[in-house]
């Protein structure tokens, strides 16, 4: 049975969760170690996941790091080096870099450090919105490990090969302005308007039909999957079907129709 998201925000423990309208807003809540995750936050992260993708009132998420010094800085290397090994849930690190079936738009508020799995996290989402002082990187060969949790795959994805290889392969942090110029980022902006900014991209997603959002990314994300534009152009997108039969898709254009707003139901 699906654990609802009522019960999971009284249930966490290593997580805050709130509900404004439609959004979902995830605090990652270790900032004792700078938010870095262990077993026990990957799998209640996931639930917490499975709980957004399954509720229909809830269209988008925001995810956030407690603090103002960090949004994820990865894996808890203390509690690893006890274990010998990584546990994460079939969804992935943070119950996100896995999850390659949710059509939800997601975005990352990044607050500060952004480092290894903190930076698989903030790729796993669909925008990103940095304060001005939030660093980046993949740190994990100079303690011996790699960021296979999707950060290589997604980064080389992302960015330039040169430039992606040359920041795999150094380890280098860099910055949110580096980070807007690569491409990386959506926005930069001082900290104390990073909600604010955030709230201007909900604001302006939710102006948009849910269905068509998730269509949208589902389109956008499955397409690559496909050899050619042609195969890509003539293949099913379950969302886009969805979409085009719902409600909503017959309230816009009656809405434009009445020159008013229109009202969203999400389906």
């Amino acid at each position: 049975m699906q654990t609802s998201i009522n019960a999971l925000t009284r249930s966490a423990q290593f997580t805050q969760l709130r509900v404004e309208g439609r959004v979902l807003h995830v605090t990652l809540n270790r900032p004792q170690v700078l938010n870095a995750l262990h077993p026990q936050a990957h799998f209640e992260l996931a639930h917490i996941f499975d709980a957004f993708a399954a509720d229909c009132d809830l269209w988008i998420a925001v995810v956030r790091g407690a603090g103002d010094r960090s949004f994820c800085v990865g894996t808890d290397l203390k509690v690893r080096a006890e274990k010998g090994r990584d546990e994460y849930p079939p969804s992935g690190f943070a119950g996100l870099t896995h999850r390659f079936d949710l059509d939800k738009p997601v975005i990352a508020a990044v607050n500060g450090l952004a480092l290894g799995g903190g930076l698989e996290i903030a790729l796993a989402c669909d925008l990103i919105v940095a304060a001005e002082h939030a660093q980046f990187g993949f740190p994990e060969p100079r303690v011996g490990l790699a960021a296979m949790g999707g950060g290589v795959h997604r980064l080389v994805r992302q960015l330039p090969d040169k430039v992606a290889m040359g920041l795999l392969l150094t380890a280098r942090h860099f910055s949110a302005q580096e980070a807007m110029a690569y491409g990386l980022v959506n926005e930069v902006v001082p900290l104390e308007k990073l909600d604010s900014t955030v709230q201007t991209w909900v604001e302006d997603m939710l102006a948009c039909a849910p269905l068509a959002l998730r269509a949208t990314k589902q389109v956008a994300r499955r397409n690559l999957d496909y050899g050619t534009l042609a195969e890509a152009i003539r293949a099913e997108y379950p969302a886009a079907e969805k979409m085009q039969e719902s409600r909503d898709a017959m309230e816009g254009p009656r809405a434009f129709a009445e020159k008013r707003a229109p009202v969203w139901q999400g389906r």
